[in-house]
């Protein structure tokens, strides 16, 4: 191939890469780009050394890397105020999908003395940004840690953008970077596809960066502060990291605790071992604490317990009963459940929820 033809194929590939209807003109160093690719073009026979294309491809990706996403901010909701320097932004109720770029779980965070501390990655990188500028017009402190609930894709894949914008403590239960690891491909592919590949494509594994735990860790965050985390058991997720902040009783719950939206059970979900890690939760979190769930808005604790505990206890016992009596799925399925029908994703979760019940009071197939 000779250094013109080189080009011609280098030229059109980095603009691909590099300048999307997402990214478009409002970035000056992607802007900068597009001027440089239209003057080349001008040359006579358009012609630039392979070599120099292929440098500056290499110079654009390190620039990129090192911002970790650039391109415009989206539209995500405003962080809410919970305490004094305790903030979260509080996704979508619905599923994910291109409106809400991914965020349809909370991204938190707290302003420590040295730092801040972030909850959940984000969806993407998109996203991870977009919350982190969010953060940079609150407190001028830079974020030092980040916390993942679980291995799902709105908690996981952007965290290489933090990873590229200098965040070095990052944490995940064992099992949770495990999972992730393994599926990173699936994920990746399944999120890109249902919210958008453009704000998807950077996102890249780094579960390798991660600190791990098994049950519970406790970090010192300076100034006679700390965090604790802590995963009670299997919860929505086969492994669900918590943060509980003494010295703000602040609770950040993860999955193990919805509040207004309709908890989902999913094929690796068991309600019965999900309720087991919420008593254990209970026993251990001050009954005054301040909650962040997973999804849905800041609460207390008696609440997250009726909005997640509550209504499975109910399902558990109104179907036992059906099973106990001969019943069949079918009729799992018809278990009254009106008076949680206010709550979103009540449609898709409420019948999916009574037969996964069924089954595993059953040992049924689904």
């Amino acid at each position: 191939m000779t250094v013109q033809n080189k080009t011609l194929f280098v030229l059109p590939l980095l603009a691909a890469m590099f300048i999307s209807p997402v990214q478009a003109d409002e970035d000056p160093y992607v802007a900068g780009f597009e001027a440089w690719a239209k003057e080349i073009s001008w040359q006579p026979g358009g012609e630039i050394s392979a070599q120099a294309a292929e440098a500056y491809a290499k110079d654009v990706e390190k620039t990129i890397k090192a911002h970790g996403y650039i391109g415009k901010e989206l539209p995500l909701p405003q962080a809410t105020k919970v305490m004094k320097g305790v903030y979260t932004i509080v996704g979508s109720q619905i599923w994910h999908n291109p409106a809400n770029f991914g965020l349809n779980n909370n991204i938190s965070f707290i302003i420590f003395k040295s730092g801040v501390l972030v909850f959940n990655a984000g969806a993407n990188p998109a996203v991870a940004y977009s919350a982190h500028q969010q953060i940079k017009r609150i407190t001028n402190k830079p974020v030092k840690w980040l916390v993942v609930e679980n291995n799902q894709g709105h908690a996981y894949l952007g965290a290489s953008y933090w990873v590229d914008v200098g965040v070095k403590n990052l944490y995940s239960s064992t099992q949770a970077n495990d999972i992730f690891d393994a599926a990173f491909k699936k994920e990746k592919r399944e999120w890109g596809e249902r919210v958008g590949k453009e704000i998807t494509s950077s996102a890249r594994n780094v579960t390798d960066k991660f600190t791990t735990f098994d049950g519970r860790k406790t970090i010192d965050v300076g100034n006679g502060e700390s965090f604790e985390l802590i995963d009670f058991g299997p919860g929505h997720t086969p492994a669900s990291t918590s943060v509980y902040i003494p010295s703000k009783n602040l609770f950040l719950s993860g999955d193990l605790a919805f509040n207004e939206r309709m908890p989902v059970m999913f094929n690796y979900t068991n309600s019965f071992d999900w309720m087991e890690s919420f008593e254990k939760m209970m026993a251990e979190i001050p009954a005054d604490a301040v909650v962040i769930p997973g999804h849905g808005t800041p609460t207390d604790m008696a609440t997250i317990k009726k909005q997640t505990y509550d209504y499975f206890r109910y399902l558990q016992k109104g179907i036992k009963k059906i099973a106990d009596e001969g019943g069949h799925v079918a009729e799992a399925e018809k278990i009254d459940q009106s008076k949680y029908k206010d709550r979103p994703v009540f449609e898709q979760a409420a019948k999916n929820n009574a037969r996964r019940i069924y089954n595993e009071i059953t040992g049924g197939d689904l």
